[in-house]
């Protein structure tokens, strides 16, 4: 058992930052198969999902809109700082934080990434 202080955590060195500097990321110990982290970014993600599992998303800082791909179209959700909102498994999504956003994330199992428009017509 072990406790994770995110304060901590977020002032050492990130464990990965973008290219173009939009995104920072802490990355935890490995959670059942997947991992836990933190994040800051702004602007768009690329496409993601996670065919083992949920996925938590918690917003500390900020706000962000998620869509998630259903099989009636897109579904679009404003989450603000100190909500929760659960990824469904399987389904695709991406973040638009148009301002900076900070969020602490578990996943279980791989993650799986896209930059197509829509990632669900792949050859």
């Amino acid at each position: 058992m072990k406790t994770y202080d995110i304060r901590a955590t977020m002032a050492l060195p990130p464990s990965f930052v973008t290219p173009d500097g939009q995104a920072s990321f802490w990355i935890g110990d490995p959670f059942n198969g997947g991992m836990i982290s933190v994040g800051r970014f702004s602007g768009q993600s690329p496409w993601e999902r996670h065919p083992d599992g949920d996925e938590l998303v918690h917003v500390l800082e900020g706000e962000v809109e998620i869509t998630v791909l259903t099989g009636e179209g897109p579904d679009r959700t404003t989450v603000a700082a100190g909500s929760v909102f659960i990824v469904p498994k399987g389904h695709w999504h991406r973040q638009l934080a148009r301002q900076s956003v900070t969020q602490f994330g578990a996943t279980v199992g791989a993650t799986e990434h896209s930059d197509a428009e829509d990632p669900r017509q792949r050859a």
